[in-house]
């Protein structure tokens, strides 16, 4: 069993994510609140140790001299009350000729309750929770919510966000979105902490899943209008899905209501995601472990043991819905837990069809899941699916498909490509650094020296065209790798990560970034210890890693391209550019590409003192690491899903104003409505003035 810790707000745990105890406990179920679920030792682990045990010991007899090197500086990275001013300072003091795609104004750091955009920009809310979505939906009226009219509403809590072109109509495009959780102390007035109303908990059930909306957009501006028809969907957590691959039918995801163990109810905790070259959104399932109560009923060894692989515990529900719908109930549905935490593929060209989830992607935490085509040799056409495991000492994962794409995005091709993931070979990543010995847990680079090394894709499971599968994991079946992946992984030697977030691959140059969001757990006391991906202990602020992968084979070279922080900290590292010129970033989440191949990114738990915001930094040449803020969100927000174009930037805005000691009956924000209106999540879009190319 997990053990609570004792609970604190972000102001009581100084440099700590900015994010609120109250999002942690909606959000992720305290994730980041109790002790790591990853208790493995696993090899690569244990050599760390060994390798490492002499510099560790010296560290602990030194009483905190782990942060003894440069541990001003350590401190200014953690966003301690005296540091503001150096971040700010660095912030507005971005200098030097941007590349193409960045040329805009900095944003300053602020914790305004606004979208803050840059000089010569306008923005506009796209959608916000409540809007009508389906024909028939009822105005939002937050006084007067309904699980039926949620049902037809744009859901809470938007995530991640991409545009596919409608077929055949120009200007059209189906905006996917997900709706990963719901805060029900900010969406009713009165509410009682984990005594939901059964109406209360029904609407939150809707308020989750996946919207899919038809947006027009404007010519000559970024402008995107929703448009109420007949191609849109609302996919909730009782909407039924087709479970594939290794998992489905199979005793580990068979209940009461499904004997089958094919059809799954539902889809939640949906974070980030991707948009396939086929015209399909694929939905990373992440912190579902957080809808399910009673962990500790199940009592059969093996599976209690799986649970806690999993990070589930009886303090970890705050939404309560086992009260109103047994299979929520681990008492009484142990299996219904199985049926979630995997890639939910959904096909918006028809808004009837099937939503599947796939089992041969592994179920783990997915923040969310992008494709990388091979476009040339004996490859091509083959499909790579990168995907994280989103909590701390996680890992990294990459699927190789062995079914080959068809280009277009007819009904056929899209049928054939949308069993490309239910065909292939899953792989785990574990990271040989080139320095070790550089590595003190500081996070402060020797100078000459970088963070660098190789890596190895480990194979865990590989499935055929005919449905069979082969386990590569000694005393793991097939079926038990692809539920309860975790524990294939750690027994395979992957590297334990710094929570690993969105990954997505340069379409220009074909590398690979991974978002690392922060952990402050690295280093302490049984846990592992830095090493040259994750450089440093308690680390706060998280990191940025380029992978130049062979993406069909099983080796890869790696480097860390930020170390995020304060710049006038020295445990920061901002691609080797000045870091008096650069816009200070902290705790990476969601990444994307603009069609000039800088890196976008967008944070979550900002530890530097400001609001979260997004982000756009260079990755070649003299420019490698310049970073400037393009826009920030509003107080107790993150900014999720960004869609990174010519004609516009498009951010999710979710949990607005969602801080501790607030709630809808004493909110902390009026975003986006104004006056003394309840803050609501939304998609936001903005562009440049006489609608010019964004950042040109």
């Amino acid at each position: 069993m997990r053990i609570p810790l004792q609970l604190f707000t972000s102001t009581d745990r100084p440099g700590r994510s900015k994010r609120a105890h109250v999002t942690c406990q909606y959000k992720c179920g305290e994730a980041c609140w109790h002790d790591p679920g990853n208790t493995s030792y696993n090899e690569y682990f244990r050599d760390i140790l060994r390798a490492s045990a002499s510099r560790r010991t010296v560290l602990r007899s030194s009483a905190g001299a782990a942060v003894a090197i440069g541990a001003t500086s350590l401190l200014a990275a953690c966003g301690a009350d005296d540091t503001s001013d150096s971040a700010v300072a660095s912030s507005s003091a971005v200098g030097d000729t941007p590349p193409p795609g960045m040329n805009f104004a900095t944003v300053a750091p602020n914790t305004e309750d606004a979208v803050v955009i840059p000089e010569g920009y306008r923005q506009e809310v796209v959608i916000a929770w409540g809007d009508p979505v389906l024909p028939g939906a009822p105005a939002f009226d937050f006084s007067r919510q309904t699980p039926e009219a949620q049902a037809m509403q744009f859901g809470y809590n938007n995530d991640f966000a991409g545009l596919i072109p409608v077929d055949g109509v120009s200007g059209h495009y189906y905006l996917v979105c997900n709706q990963e959780y719901t805060t029900e102390e900010f969406m009713f007035t009165g509410y009682q902490s984990g005594e939901p109303t059964e109406e209360q908990a029904r609407i939150s059930m809707a308020a989750h899943g996946i919207t899919v909306v038809e947006v027009s957009t404007e010519t000559g501006t970024g402008a995107v209008t929703t448009i109420v028809g007949p191609r849109n969907r609302r996919i909730t957590a009782t909407t039924p899905m087709r479970l594939t691959g290794p998992a489905a039918g199979t005793d580990f995801v068979k209940t009461s209501a499904d004997p089958t163990g094919e059809t799954v109810l539902g889809t939640f905790a949906n974070c980030a995601g991707g948009i396939t070259p086929w015209g399909t959104m694929l939905s990373g399932e992440e912190n579902f472990d957080g809808y399910f109560s009673n962990a500790s009923a199940v009592t059969d060894a093996t599976a209690a043991e799986r649970l806690e692989r999993y990070s589930f515990d009886d303090d970890s529900d705050y939404h309560q819905w086992g009260r109103f719908d047994p299979r929520f109930d681990l008492a009484q549905e142990p299996n219904e837990a199985n049926r979630f935490g995997y890639v939910v593929e959904v096909d918006p060209h028809d808004p009837n069809s099937t939503p599947i989830k796939h089992s041969a992607l592994g179920r783990l935490k997915h923040e969310g899941a992008t494709i990388h085509v091979m476009s040339s040799g004996p490859d091509e056409g083959t499909v790579v699916a990168y995907t994280g495991d989103d909590e701390r000492f996680e890992y990294i994962y990459k699927f190789v498909s062995s079914r080959k794409m068809k280009t277009g995005v007819s009904a056929t091709a899209r049928a054939h490509n949308m069993g490309i993931l239910d065909e292939g070979t899953l792989y785990v990543a574990s990271f040989t650094g080139d320095n070790p010995d550089a590595v003190d847990g500081s996070g402060e680079l020797p100078e000459g020296e970088s963070f660098a090394g190789t890596g190895t894709w480990h194979p865990l499971l590989t499935v055929n065209a005919d449905g069979s599968a082969r386990s590569h994991v000694d005393g793991m079946t097939p079926e038990e790798v692809a539920v309860f992946t975790r524990l294939a992984a750690d027994q395979a030697g992957a590297t334990k990560m710094d929570r690993p977030e969105d990954i997505e691959t340069n379409p220009r140059t074909g590398k690979v970034y991974c978002a690392l969001t922060n952990n402050d757990e690295r280093g302490t006391d049984g846990e592992a210890p830095a090493d040259e991906a994750n450089p440093r202990n308690e680390n706060k602020n998280g990191q940025v890693i380029e992978i130049t992968d062979n993406h069909t084979g099983t080796d890869l070279t790696w480097n860390l391209l930020l170390v995020c922080g304060d710049p006038a900290a020295a445990d920061t590292y901002y691609g080797g550019y000045d870091k008096t010129k650069v816009s200070a970033i902290s705790c990476p989440d969601n990444v994307a590409f603009d069609p000039h191949g800088n890196l976008w990114i967008s944070t979550d738990g900002n530890a530097l003192d400001s609001n979260d915001g997004l982000f756009a930094i260079a990755l070649d040449g003299a420019q490698r690491g310049q970073t400037k803020q393009f826009l920030t969100v509003p107080e107790g927000a993150e900014t999720c899903g960004p869609i990174i174009g010519s004609d516009r930037v498009m951010v999710c805005v979710q949990h607005p104003g969602e801080l501790d000691d607030h709630s809808a009956d004493n909110p902390a924000s009026h975003w986006p409505d104004g006056g003394d209106t309840q803050p609501r999540p939304a998609v936001v879009a903005v562009w440049r003035d006489g609608g010019t190319p964004i950042g040109v």
